[in-house]
């Protein structure tokens, strides 16, 4: 069996910050915003506390939460592994980070072909295809 390649990952400075947002807050989840008011940031919410749309994508989990975004934007980052890190700053408005004085921040690189070729399935949330 080959592989998979993960969509999303975290560095230990994330998955610290997750962990201490965990511990205040019980299980949370993410969503890689749009850009609007803040940005294009990973916005991190308590589970359940955020609607998930029918459509958005789930990229896989970061420690034990998980991560979703639009399909819009998923069409602009379906060729790049995300790479959420942990930087000081202030988070965004809505975000858990919020008030840390660390704020996730999403970076990315392109997949080598050897990876694209390996990268798991996915799905929208609310239909059962999967789709890679």
């Amino acid at each position: 069996m080959t592989d998979l390649v993960p969509r999303v990952v975290a560095t230990d400075a994330a998955l610290s910050l997750i962990a201490t947002i965990t511990a205040r807050h019980g299980p949370v989840m993410f969503h890689q915003s749009g850009g609007c008011c803040d940005g294009s940031s990973p916005m991190c919410y308590p589970e359940g506390e955020f609607i998930v749309g029918d459509h958005d994508v789930k990229m896989g989990d970061i420690g034990s939460a998980p991560f979703y975004m639009s399909p819009s934007q998923f069409e602009y980052w379906q060729h790049t592994q995300l790479i959420i890190d942990a930087i000081p700053g202030r988070g965004g408005m809505f975000s858990l980070d919020n008030g840390t004085e660390r704020r996730f921040l999403t970076r990315s690189r392109l997949f080598t072909d050897d990876e694209y070729a390996r990268l798991g399935p996915i799905a929208r949330r609310g239909t059962p295809t999967l789709f890679s």
